[in-house]
């Protein structure tokens, strides 16, 4: 029987860091795709086979992650996917924020590959004990 190829969805406008990201999660096993924008990474996450888990920017142009975030979560195709905010957003208690909002976990920029593939893997093992 064929083992599920995790699904992971990254959205920043930072192409260096989507490519960063996608390469190595890629590396590790991971079924990656990218977006530029929330509102590209909204439409994305709506499609049919889903995702394992979102990787959210906060600060983007067009649709930035916070309305991003309150969309996904407000759609029932995509409220269970558990969003990972990576983000290097200057605003005190942003993830306290962010959380409120449906995030469930927080990572700050820079952060190194590795580091977010342990925030993942942690995060959906909370998730699959929750």
């Amino acid at each position: 029987m064929p083992q599920h190829r995790r699904r992971i969805l990254i959205v920043d406008d930072n192409e260096d860091t989507r490519e960063m990201y996608a390469y190595y999660l890629k590396s590790v096993g991971w079924h990656v795709e990218v977006a530029p924008e929330g509102e590209t990474g909204i439409a994305l996450a709506q499609q049919p086979d889903g995702f394992d888990v979102i990787v959210m920017d906060l600060s983007m142009p067009k649709v930035d992650g916070w309305e991003a975030i309150r969309r996904l979560k407000a759609d029932e195709r995509t409220k269970s996917i558990p969003i990972l905010l990576l983000t290097g957003h200057p605003i005190n208690g942003a993830a306290d924020v962010a959380l409120a909002q449906g995030a469930a976990g927080y990572c700050r920029k820079p952060c190194p590959p590795e580091q977010l593939e342990q925030e993942i893997e942690h995060l959906l093992a909370a998730e699959r004990n929750a």
